[in-house]
Order: C-alpha cells, then sequence, then structure tokens
C-alpha cells in the first residue's frame, strides 16, 4: 500500500510559531484546504505522520522502520505546498528516489523496506531533479502572501469536472470562477470573481448585502454576517462566524469575528473570537517594513502585516492591535492602547503581566468550544498543559 508520511524535520517548525505549537505543520490551512489535505487529494492516498517522538506525536504518527513491510511511503517535508507539476513528477518516483530542486536540500522521498538501514536511517540511490519555483512555508506572514496562489490552485483541484449549485438571481454577479456547493445559502449579495476565484463550502450562510471580492474561500460551515466587506485574498476556515470587513487573511476554522473591525494581512488560529470593534493596523505610519517577533529574533515581513493569533486566543471589544503582533496559544486580550507587538503563551490582559492559570484556561476553552456543540478533548489538554509547561 503507498502512503504519505509528513515530516517536519528540516522544516524549522519554531519559525512558524504560533501555530506550529499546536499542530504539524501539514494542519496548516492555506487556500481552501490544508496541506495535507492537498497532498490527500492530489495523489488519492492517506497521509500519516512521521514519528518525531516529541508532545505532537499523535494516533497518527508511524515509525519508519522495519514495520513498514510491503508498504511504499512518499516521505514529503510538511511545509511544501504540492503542485500539479510537482505531483507528476512524484507519481513517477521509484522506490529509493527522491526529489530535489537546485540549491535545495531534498523534500520528497520514496521508500520501500530496502532503502530502511535502521529506525530513522534511510538509504537513498538516485536524485531526481526538478526545475520548480518550490511553494513553502517559512514563516507565519506567509501564510496570508501565498493564500492567493493557494486559493487559485485548490480551486482547480477541488471543482474540476464538478458543476456549481445554481446561483440565485438575487445576487449582483461579475466573473465567472464562482463555485457553491450543495446547501450554502447566499442571497443579496454581490460576488465579484473578475480578479480571483470565489468559493463557498457546503452549508455556509452568506447574509444579505455582503461583498465579496476574489479570490476568497468560505469553508465549509460558516456564516458571513450582513452587509460585511471581504476583500481577496482571504480564507474563512470551517465553522466560523465573521463580519465588518476583512482583507488577505486566513481563518483557520471555528472562530469568530462577528462584528465590525477591521483584520487585514492577519492569521487567525482554531478556536479564537475577537470582540466588537477588534480591529488591525497592517502597514506602518512611515510605510517601512514591518519587524515581526520570531523565535530567532525580529524579522522582516514586508510592508504588509497584522496579526499572527495562536489558538484558542480572544481579544475584548475594541481591541486595537498593533501592526505586526504574534499573540501567542491561549491569550485574552484586554486593556487599553495598542497591544504589545509580542504576547506570550497564556497571557491574560495584552501586557502579559498576569498569567492565565491552565485550569480556568481549560474551563474557558470548554466554554467556547460549547457555544459549537462540541467539547475539550484529552489531546487538547494534553498539548495544551505541554505549551504551558515548557513554552
Amino acid at each position: 500500500m503507498k502512503k504519505i508520511v509528513f515530516t517536519e524535520e528540516f522544516c524549522q517548525p519554531e519559525n512558524l510559531f504560533p501555530f506550529t505549537l499546536t499542530r504539524q505543520i501539514q494542519d496548516i490551512r492555506i487556500g481552501i484546504l490544508t496541506i495535507r489535505e492537498k497532498w490527500e487529494r492530489y495523489l488519492q492516498l492517506p497521509s500519516f505522520d512521521k514519528f518525531e517522538d516529541d508532545y505532537k506525536d499523535l494516533d497518527r504518527s508511524l515509525k519508519i522502520d522495519a514495520t513498514i513491510d510491503k508498504d511504499i511511503l512518499y516521505l514529503v517535508h510538511g511545509n511544501v505546498l504540492p503542485t500539479p507539476k510537482l505531483i507528476r513528477q512524484v507519481k513517477k518516483l521509484k522506490h529509493g528516489e527522491f526529489i530535489s530542486v537546485p540549491g535545495r536540500e531534498s523534500f520528497i522521498y520514496c521508500i520501500s523496506k530496502k532503502e530502511i538501514e535502521a529506525e530513522n536511517k534511510i538509504k537513498m540511490s538516485k536524485a531526481v531533479e526538478m526545475e520548480l519555483n518550490l511553494t513553502e512555508l517559512t514563516f507565519p506572514w506567509n501564510i496570508f502572501q501565498l493564500n492567493n496562489l493557494a486559493i487559485e490552485q485548490d480551486f482547480e483541484l477541488i471543482t474540476k469536472g464538478r458543476k456549481s449549485q445554481k446561483i440565485s438571481s438575487s445576487n449582483k454577479i461579475s466573473g465567472s470562477d464562482i463555485f457553491i456547493e450543495k446547501g450554502a445559502r447566499v442571497e443579496h449579495c454581490f460576488l465579484n470573481a473578475e480578479e480571483g476565484s470565489i468559493y463557498i463550502g457546503k452549508d455556509v450562510t452568506i447574509m444579505e448585502g455582503c461583498m465579496l471580492r476574489g479570490p476568497i474561500a468560505v469553508c465549509e460551515g460558516s456564516t458571513i454576517k450582513m452587509g460585511s466587506k471581504i476583500y481577496g485574498a482571504t480564507t474563512i476556515g470551517p465553522n466560523c462566524i465573521v463580519g465588518g470587513e476583512i482583507k488577505n487573511s486566513v481563518f483557520f476554522g471555528n472562530s469568530n469575528k462577528a462584528h465590525d473591525g477591521y483584520i487585514g494581512d492577519s492569521v487567525i488560529g482554531e478556536w479564537c473570537n475577537l470582540g466588537a470593534g477588534t480591529s488591525n493596523s497592517n502597514l506602518k505610519n512611515n510605510a517601512s517594513p514591518v519587524m515581526v517577533w520570531t523565535s530567532t529574533g525580529l524579522k522582516s515581513a514586508g510592508l504588509k502585516c497584522g496579526v499572527l493569533m495562536g489558538d484558542y486566543s480572544r481579544t475584548a471589544i475594541n481591541t486595537s492591535i498593533n501592526t505586526g503582533t504574534v499573540i501567542g496559544v491561549s491569550c485574552n486580550i484586554v486593556g487599553n492602547g495598542l497591544t504589545p507587538k509580542f504576547i506570550p503563551n497564556f497571557s491574560w490582559g495584552s501586557d502579559g503581566v498576569e498569567r492565565y492559570e491552565l485550569q480556568k484556561a481549560f474551563s474557558d476553552i470548554h466554554a467556547w468550544k460549547s457555544l459549537k456543540d462540541q467539547s475539550i478533548t484529552e489531546t487538547e489538554k494534553s498539548l495544551l498543559k505541554h505549551i504551558f509547561d515548557h513554552y
């Protein structure tokens, strides 16, 4: 049997803080799908994660050793986004071969039992070099910077050979690349796909008066509230509720920005809530490059960068978020004036003077998840406790 096995080794997941604290790189959403879902769809294969002997090893973690028996594994760097050209080459690989591009280490390996000398020790026999502009996530701002490309590639992958639900005549339509899945409700809206595709997922509700300018992806079960203004390239992940003004941003899933306020050039993790009137700055007053906190020091994200918010974090009403702000996991942001540019994990208040009590964090996360008929799991508690203790 053929399988995809993702690895974070050599991908420097620490540079994608805070999103890789609570997930593997391959489970980051960019475009319509997560990186994992893209590879699974292109190759039509199940995926697993290479056992890395750390706290993120879960049920689908797999050791690369003699126990793989007759399986053929495609070992893939988790931060690489697939393209049709790359997939064609992957399908041609024979066991013992690996793909590399000029000036770059190898990043996809085809492995059988014959290539395994010991646990996590692999001997490959042949390099296959490709002329390819490799698309990969190196820093968290790449998620919104590459979202235009990712939406268009996913749109083609998902909609090829399929027919959209009929678009109601109550809407004002421009452009042709609009796909609406069954069960979605879209009435009395403005859908402009002249500069990019618009994908509306299953059971999505787009309330009246909304203005969507592609490329945009609104994923399954999400709601766009009345009169919202959404510019490309924006992804609203599954089961989100959003409103107000959003531009070139990615919401991973199960998060809310249900009221007015501006979010631009940003990434919002899962189970986040932005209080009414929350807005971020995405451009400095002097139009100079935005310097963003990373685990290895300040780095330039370019001219525009808003907020990078980790999972389970929330803001109070009328929160003003500084340009290029990084917010960790499970933070409760309250306070006056602009936020600091870095807010550590489990902060209570925007200055991080107080730390969230772990059991209180669990209780609050459970309360928020219950609003969407879910509950905090033991796996989540284990991950969060490790982050609380070590980060």
